[in-house]
């Protein structure tokens, strides 16, 4: 199940990652305005929050697999409302949902994978990572090339039929990895907030995803700017995918054996500020090249490493609430990035630097949230 589980990852992202190229283009085609566009970009991850939310304690109740399949069943039925908008509220409308079912999914499908974490190497989330590495390659450039001929729709559907084979996958091989839904009551979110280590992750996380918002949102932007098509957009997308795909995979790898997830965490950050003050400054199409492959080493340096400070700080019990409370500020960053990029984009026009600063002063927090922490594990 293990190796499966590495799989539903894949599609479960790739239902985020196929949209970043074309979505903004969608909504603008449809007659929205840069912020309105911004709105519906973020949408998702709004209604997002609840989902997590709400999933988290359901995740804790009834148990990993009743959630993942749920959220799978809903995520296809309202992905084929997509072809059906006309009109950017429509379209709103249609991410409102979307967000709502979808907003289950990944902490179903990572207490499944931090259950075993928890208790083994941390490469078990650095492969988790992998997944999402190839959803990261795969997702933007088949969404951005769809996009540039027109095709909105195929994106759509192609996304609902990959969901109904995770479905039938989820369905057939995935078991709870404990008998939750035996244990009754469960806690409270409240008693989350005490581990230092859960806030330090949500932090990372929220600060990791705005800067992802404000590449879905600004990166479609920046490109047009140098005349370029939105399947340019989807191969600048990918490369920070495959950048990240070989850290998992290759032996550069020992890093998350190595060295303890609050210096990767910190580390990461670094990269990603860098990455958006260079493609704020960017006057030539190779430093946006540049640009992606320094935000993929911090994505790699980030996702598994603050992915296993969320497994190490919770128990089987309320592994569930604690994914579900970190993707809800998972969420919320993307929320931020995407929306507040829109607002940026028609005021001051400097997303990227705006970005860049926010996540400095982010790592300044993460800095004195905790005392130092070892940079090498023992």
């Amino acid at each position: 199940m293990p190796k499966l589980m590495y799989i539903i990852i894949l599609i479960v992202f790739l239902d985020t990652f196929i949209q970043l190229p074309m979505m903004t283009p969608f909504a603008m085609s449809l007659g929205a305005s840069a912020a309105m566009a911004g709105l519906i970009v973020s949408m998702y991850s709004f209604t997002n929050i609840a989902g997590n939310i709400a999933g988290g304690m359901w995740i804790d109740r009834a148990g990993r697999r009743q959630v993942l399949l749920t959220g799978m069943v809903l995520v296809t039925g309202t992905v084929l409302l997509y072809p059906l908008a006309q009109t950017p509220l429509q379209l709103l409308g249609v991410r409102f949902l979307h967000g709502l079912a979808g907003g289950i999914l990944i902490p179903a499908a990572f207490a499944l994978i931090g259950d075993r974490s928890a208790e083994g190497s941390r490469k078990v989330m650095a492969y988790a990572g992998a997944a999402i590495g190839l959803s990261a390659i795969t997702g933007p450039a088949v969404g951005g090339i769809l996009a540039s001929q027109g095709e909105y729709q195929a994106v759509f559907y192609l996304t609902a039929g990959l969901f109904a084979f995770s479905f039938l996958l989820a369905y057939f091989f995935v078991k709870n990895t404990t008998a939750v839904s035996k244990r009754g009551r469960v806690g409270s979110f409240s008693a989350l907030f005490k581990s230092r280590q859960l806030l330090q992750a949500c932090l990372a996380a929220f600060t990791l995803m705005v800067s992802n918002g404000v590449l879905a949102f600004a990166l479609p932007l920046k490109t047009a700017a140098f005349d370029l098509s939105t399947s340019v957009t989807g191969i600048l997308l990918s490369i920070y995918g495959i950048t990240a795909l070989i850290v998992f995979v290759s032996p550069l790898n020992f890093i998350y054996e190595r060295y303890l997830p609050p210096f990767l965490v910190k580390t990461g950050l670094l990269f990603i500020a860098g990455s958006m003050m260079v493609l704020s400054a960017a006057e030539a199409v190779p430093l946006l090249y540049a640009a992606m492959v320094i935000y993929g080493f911090g994505f790699a340096m980030i996702f598994p490493s603050m992915n296993q400070m969320v497994a190490s700080a919770s128990v089987i019990a309320d592994r569930g609430r604690a994914y579900g409370l970190f993707y809800a500020c998972f969420s919320l960053g993307v929320v931020t990035g995407s929306a507040g990029s829109g607002l940026i984009t028609d005021t001051l026009g400097l997303p990227f630097l705006t970005a860049g600063a926010f996540v400095f002063i982010s790592l300044s927090v993460l800095h004195f949230l905790k005392k130092d922490t070892l940079k090498t594990a023992a």
